[in-house]
């Protein structure tokens, strides 16, 4: 399928690209190449394909989920302003 210059000027409207008369006629050349090339990718059998998220098959290795820092809390908020409860107390900025 080939585009016609109409159908490339849709195309940059909808994307906001503001092209020359050049570069129209290289617009609907790369964007035709595009779609032929997915039309020739739609056309291959995929029947027995099982679909996949990704191409390896790879399990995400995880680390344990401990603690590995101590808690240094109340030792941090001493030097705030105001604290309660473990919250840190701001001034209101808008009315």
């Amino acid at each position: 399928m080939s585009l016609n210059k109409n159908q490339a000027q849709h195309i940059a409207m909808l994307a906001r690209l503001k092209l020359s008369d050049d570069e129209y006629a290289e617009s609907v050349e790369k964007l035709s190449k595009i779609i032929d090339f997915v039309d020739q990718l739609s056309a291959v059998d995929t029947t027995d394909i099982i679909p996949m998220a990704h191409p390896l098959a790879a399990a995400q290795r995880l680390r344990p989920d401990d603690v590995t820092e101590v808690d240094n809390r109340d030792h941090y908020q001493q030097n705030a302003n105001e604290v309660v409860d473990g919250l840190y107390l701001v001034p209101k900025v808008l009315e």
